[in-house]
Formats: structure tokens, sequence, C-alpha cells
């Protein structure tokens, strides 16, 4: 049985991050504020990151790990840019390095 890890964006910005064997239900129930109690105080959300995994187990692991990631983190998955996911899990002088450069690219 195949399932998802996710994440959504809420209406505060920030996000959230699930798992699921039932991707279409669980946003419906999120929708409708019946899933998380931090969801349900940040709505509307936005499903914007999607990844299937092979069994239930995988899914749950990759959740706990994305939770602990820094919302710079978050956003290079989501970017599927995996080159600089490598470069930020090295250590954090690189990570500080890499985000400044990203930073001040944008504001270029």
């Amino acid at each position: 049985m195949s399932a998802w890890v996710y994440i959504l964006k809420c209406s505060d910005d920030s996000y959230y991050t699930g798992s699921t064997v039932d991707l279409n239900g669980r946003l419906v129930k999120h929708g409708q504020g019946y899933i998380s109690s931090y969801t349900a105080s940040q709505l509307p959300v936005k499903l914007i990151y999607t990844q299937e995994f092979y069994t239930v187990d995988e899914a749950i692991r990759a959740e706990r790990q994305i939770k602990g990631w820094s919302r710079a983190k978050k956003e290079t998955l989501m970017a599927g840019n995996f080159d600089l996911l490598v470069e930020l899990a090295r250590n954090s002088q690189e990570k500080k390095r890499i985000l400044s450069t990203i930073h001040q690219t944008k504001l270029s």
C-alpha cells in the first residue's frame, strides 16, 4: 500500500507536514478543520508539496524528518532543488553561507 507525505501552506504562511494513505480524503478533512487543531486555526490551507512512498512506515519516517527541518530546507525540498538540499544538510556554517547567497540573489 502506498502512502503520502504532504506539506500544506497555512493562511499565516506557516507550513504543516503530514502523512496519510488517503491524500484526497485527508485534504478534504484538513479543509473542513477536522484533522489538526493547528491547521483548523489556520484555514484556508493549500497543498504545496506531495511525495509518494511505497509503505506507510517510509512516509511516517519522512514526515518526522521534514518536521524537524528549517523553513529554508523545506522550501528547498518543495522547489525540487536536491543538490542544494544536500548542501543544507552538511553543516551549519555551510547553511549560513548558502542561505546568505540565496537571500542576496533574491534581493538583486
